[in-house]
């Protein structure tokens, strides 16, 4: 039948992320544990330590108490590692947002948890947050740091801005960690002693068919045994040296990439603010990085670029090749241009904190291009039937596991908890599976409509919600289609009002600046009715359908 268990030679973790910070610091306490080339940052286990009970202690002094929300609004930098390990060290729980929100994305995760205190970076690219933030929360011009009194957030009390560019009504960073005084550092140590590691310490936005993101709410003990164990897989050790592209706010960096390295000892190498393919080719050759992560079009984008056989890659070894469907060739490709002989598949979700299944080294290659692995240590899996029975080896069905791993809840939402984890404690993925006689998993579609984006996960109806808003729109289906480079795009196939009009590229720029930029539609096809069943149920399966026979016909670049 497909169900499996994972065997685990090595016990889970019974320690908090700070304390296993103190212990890393004392095991290797010169060892390099943090690289930021953009910063030109270079801190030990024993200085990233110091640091961040610095500004854990910075933090307890703006009056912030244990289980309070604290959100991170940034790129990858060295204060968002600082921040997740002081918020670890405090008791705090923090609530990692997607770089590319805009203002009502912003504000929606703001108040769904109740934050009071946000760490947010000024600008990023073409992101103005200063001036999104002024718009959210206009009490900020003329407020002292740490007295802001937002009618928009009301239980945001402090701002605190990373980088030099100035924001009023906030602390600077570096402010922060001056802050703390010998009564907070003496409560500091005192918190180190009595918080336990199944306390939530992360809440993690994850989008549902039913339109408002939902927090997924995880404890020490999920993501840092996560993080221990996914590392396990690749062989990660003190002498590895981890090259971390993917963003921090995604479980992939934060679990995967910083808590691996914890629990390990490595390196963690971050080559950009933002993903660059000929920063990581710089940064693999200059740092000497063993390990490379990234989304299949991270290493697309990496294998393609002009100067990529200028650079020395041989010092590579493993790594991980996740969060979006991996392609057979682009897996080999990897393997023999870029020295990644050992590179593995890893499979999950936010929910479970998040890898369920991982590759193994000693995979025959056949197995590591074509499935998502093995299940992992000290987690179960099934494959059930629409009546909840496991079904045979081999035949599909959903996808549930149970462990350790498996998140408290979606943040203050009960029933929406329970539609996803059973009673008997079963994660329901949403995916579509098989495992076979030996136990190796392959996902084989979605029950939802989930698109996975670049390794973004899109969530149709939410785009569907913001669309209705536009006065021309009466009604609006959004779905993917497969994309070479991205892996699948956002198509929205519109119904506009009697005697309206409108063009693709109005619809573009009515998203734009609103929603993050991944969720805007590429492809807009104007309609005047959609498919749909005899009983009124919408076929989207045959708007993908019809699209990808239309996209396939278009001449290049059409």
């Amino acid at each position: 039948m497909s169900y499996v268990s994972g065997l685990a030679d090595k016990p889970l973790l019974g320690e908090t992320i700070g304390r296993q910070l103190a212990l890393a610091a004392a095991r290797w306490p010169e060892r390099t544990a943090l690289v930021v080339r953009q910063q030109g940052v270079r801190l030990t286990w024993r200085e990233l330590n110091e640091q961040a009970e610095s500004l854990g202690a910075g933090l307890l002094s703006l009056g912030l108490a244990p289980g309070d929300r604290v959100g991170i609004w940034s790129p990858n930098n060295a204060e968002w590692v600082l921040t997740q390990f002081a918020t670890a060290k405090a008791g705090l729980i923090l609530v990692t947002l997607n770089p590319a929100y805009r203002a009502h994305e912003l504000e929606y995760a703001l108040t769904a948890v109740g934050c009071r205190a946000l760490v947010t970076a000024t600008a990023f690219r073409s992101s103005d947050y200063a001036a999104m933030l002024l718009a959210l929360l206009p009490e900020l011009a003329t407020c002292p740091p740490g007295a802001l009194a937002a009618a928009r957030v009301p239980t945001l009390q402090s701002v605190i801005r990373i980088g030099p560019h100035p924001l009023a009504g906030s602390f600077a960073f570096a402010e922060v960690a001056a802050r703390g005084g010998a009564q907070e550092r003496a409560r500091l140590a005192e918190l180190a002693a009595t918080l336990q590691f199944d306390d939530p310490i992360n809440i993690q936005f994850t989008s549902g068919t039913t339109g408002a993101p939902k927090g997924a709410t995880l404890t020490h003990h999920n993501i840092l045994n996560n993080g221990f164990l996914t590392a396990e897989g690749m062989a990660l050790s003190a002498q590895d040296r981890l090259c971390i592209p993917v963003p921090l706010y995604h479980c992939f960096g934060m679990v995967m990439g910083v808590l691996g390295c914890l629990t390990h000892g490595a390196t963690m190498v971050f080559p950009g603010e933002g993903f660059d393919a000929l920063a990581v080719l710089e940064a693999v050759a200059a740092e000497r990085c063993t390990a490379l992560y990234g989304v299949p079009t991270m290493f697309i984008a990496e294998m393609g670029h002009p100067d990529c056989d200028k650079f020395d890659l041989s010092s590579l070894r493993t790594g991980i090749m996740a969060g979006a469907p991996c392609p057979i060739e682009v897996m080999r490709r990897a393997m023999e241009k870029m020295h990644l002989r050992d590179i593995t598949i890893a499979y999950g979700m936010t929910e479970t904190s998040p890898v369920s299944f991982q590759t193994g080294l000693d995979s025959p290659i056949e197995r590591r291009v074509s499935t998502v692995g093995r299940i992992h240590p000290h987690l179960e899996a099934k494959v059930i039937d629409a009546r909840g029975r496991v079904v045979p080896a081999g035949v599909p069905g959903e996808l549930c596991t149970r462990g350790y791993s498996v998140m408290l809840g979606y943040w203050n939402d009960d029933a929406r908890t329970r539609e996803a984890i059973d009673r008997a404690g079963w994660m329901h993925t949403g995916d579509l599976a098989t495992i076979d006689a030996e136990g190796y998993c392959a996902i084989v579609g979605r029950i939802k409509d989930m698109v996975i984006r670049g390794g973004e996960n899109v969530y149709p109806r939410e785009i569907e919600e913001f669309l209705y808003t536009h006065p021309k729109i009466v009604d609006v289906q959004v779905f993917g289609v497969p994309d070479a480079k991205y892996g699948e795009e956002i198509c929205a196939w519109i119904r506009l009002a009697d005697g309206e009009s409108m063009t693709g590229e109005e619809v573009r720029a009515f998203c734009r600046d609103r929603i993050a930029h991944f969720k805007v539609p590429r492809h807009v096809r104007f309609v005047a009715e959609f498919p749909m069943t005899v009983t009124g149920k919408l076929q989207k399966y045959l708007m993908r359908e019809a699209m990808v026979r239309e996209l396939a016909d278009a001449p290049p670049g059409g």
